[in-house]
């Protein structure tokens, strides 16, 4: 897969009403990277562009997740379930150590770590996820705290870390702002966004109201994100070397960095297309 193409050093300004995409009035940035997460918690995977849909997740975002011990997930009624059931940075930082990559077209899941052997599952077969739970509580170990599953989303569900939001959203100004403040760098793959954001004034994003244009993309602003211990985490080492929630709070009084959106009105989005922020 082609790699997208940075956009860096655009200049935040105000669009007058009725100029724009949609005639919005609001921030203009440019959308800087696009990612995606298939299984919850593993390896995110940059694109160049998306076919996003009204009411629905990211495409191929959290299609899987790996259930740690019983999570009481149902999938004749799908419902959230809390983030700490999965194998997830939050609860074991070794799986960002865990390199893996989904194939669209074969539902084909490479997974690698370390001198252990590979592994190549297609998880759209219950032998392939089956295959996958066994590798990963061999190479994880006493990590685990249950017997592992894979479990597929069912229909449109996916497993989100909020039950509201289908899309997140980072302004990079922000992070630029946050590593100024703790005096070092701060990886935005922490975040584990499906859109990167160049543009915005830092921390705009927290107050704005009215919605999120993407491109031809019309989104819905749903809240701020609320951070976790994910963000502690090296997303290629696997340290916690960074307490991110802890300066989150001590620089700016609140533990949030990044927004969900839910799209109102569908359409392709490509890295460096216009992103308006309210309005």
């Amino acid at each position: 897969m082609a790699q997208a193409v940075l956009v860096t050093g655009l200049e935040p300004r105000r669009i007058a009403a009725g100029q724009g995409l949609s005639g919005k009035s609001g921030l203009q940035g440019s959308v800087q990277s696009l990612w995606r997460h298939p299984v919850k918690g593993f390896t995110p995977e940059r694109l160049d562009e998306v076919v996003l849909s009204a009411g629905l997740c990211f495409p191929a975002d959290r299609l899987y997740a790996v259930e740690d011990g019983p999570s009481g997930f149902d999938p004749a009624a799908p419902r959230h379930i809390s983030k700490q059931k999965f194998t997830v940075l939050a609860k074991i930082a070794a799986v960002a150590r865990i390199h893996t990559r989904y194939d669209d077209e074969t539902g084909v899941l490479e997974a690698s770590l370390d001198d252990h052997p590979p592994l190549r599952a297609p998880l759209r077969d219950a032998d392939g996820r089956a295959a996958f739970a066994a590798w990963l509580a061999a190479v994880l170990g006493d990590e685990v705290s249950g017997p592992l599953k894979v479990l597929p989303a069912p229909g449109d569900h996916r497993f989100m870390d909020d039950e509201r939001g289908y899309v997140s959203i980072i302004n990079l100004a922000s992070l630029r702002d946050l590593e100024a403040r703790i005096g070092r760098p701060v990886d935005p793959r922490r975040f584990r966004a499906n859109l990167y954001v160049e543009g915005w004034p830092a921390w705009a994003e927290n107050d704005a109201t009215g919605g999120v244009q993407l491109g031809e993309v019309e989104a819905e602003l749903v809240k701020p994100i609320r951070r976790c211990v994910a963000t502690h985490v090296d997303p290629d080492t696997g340290d916690r070397d960074i307490d991110v929630v802890r300066a989150l709070f001590e620089a700016y009084g609140h533990m949030n960095c990044g927004i969900y959106v839910n799209v109102t009105g569908g359409g392709r989005l490509k890295v460096g297309e216009p992103a308006v922020l309210g309005g």
